[in-house]
């Protein structure tokens, strides 16, 4: 099983149903804390599947102002920034820190040895190595990570917080005919196939939410889910 330590000066975990103004979840997604982990190691050939996060340091909630943009890239083609820049207020977390513990899976799609890619995350992990910095929920904020094994790694078991409906994690379902008819939502991505080759898949992206809560400084992450997101994509991996 992998289990780190995760922390930051910043942290914003974006809630998706404010538009204008990002406000984040109270702690951290479970999409995030496996996009902490794909950071540090990522092959097709697995998925990390979270198990519970811990919370150990809740942090403070402070608004700061930032410069982003009005709309989405898409289609290849280039934006310019000075006509698109607006200013918006974003409701962040500060000083925060996490523990994450999750299992490896297999995705079906080459090489199954499981042991293997648990050495590789774990020997860079030692090192402090990673595929690319660690962030917590946008890309300016970035993560420290290291082993949890001391005893101050322990939530605290006094924490209790209902979190609510909260962002578990995106399937990135392949649907050539929905592609064609949902242009709000439609996308292009990677999917690799069994054989280990990645093709260009079309189709559109379906969130999947449950129902959180904070108990004794965890939160437990219901196994169902990663039913549901297998459903909805196939049986292959996708990245």
């Amino acid at each position: 099983m992998i289990d780190i330590r995760v922390w930051g000066e910043y942290a914003c975990f974006t809630r998706p149903e404010f538009k204008a103004e990002r406000v984040s979840y109270p702690v951290i997604t479970p999409s995030a804390a496996r996009g902490v982990l794909e950071a540090i190691y990522w092959k097709p050939q697995i998925r990390y599947r979270i198990r519970q996060i811990g919370v150990l340091r809740l942090g403070s909630q402070m608004a700061l102002m930032r410069n982003e943009i009005s709309s989405r890239q898409s289609d290849g083609d280039g934006i310019c920034v000075e006509d698109m820049r607006q200013q918006r207020t974003s409701l962040i977390l500060r000083d925060v820190a996490y523990r994450i513990q999750a299992w490896i899976e297999l995705t079906g799609t080459g090489d199954a040895n499981i042991g293997k890619h648990l050495d590789t995350f774990k020997r860079r992990l030692e090192r402090g190595g990673c595929h690319q910095r660690p962030c917590l929920g946008c890309r300016e904020f970035a993560a420290h990570f290291a082993e949890a094994c001391d005893p101050a790694d322990a939530p605290d078991a006094s924490l209790r917080i209902p979190v609510g409906r909260m962002l578990f994690d995106t399937a990135y379902v392949v649907d050539a005919q929905a592609y064609a008819t949902r242009k709000d939502d439609r996308l292009e991505f990677w999917r690799h196939d069994a054989g280990g080759v990645r093709r260009k898949a079309l189709g559109y992206a379906e969130r999947v939410f449950f129902d959180a809560s904070v108990d004794k400084g965890w939160m437990r992450v219901p196994e169902s889910k990663y039913a549901e997101i297998r459903r909805l994509e196939g049986s292959n991996g996708v990245s």
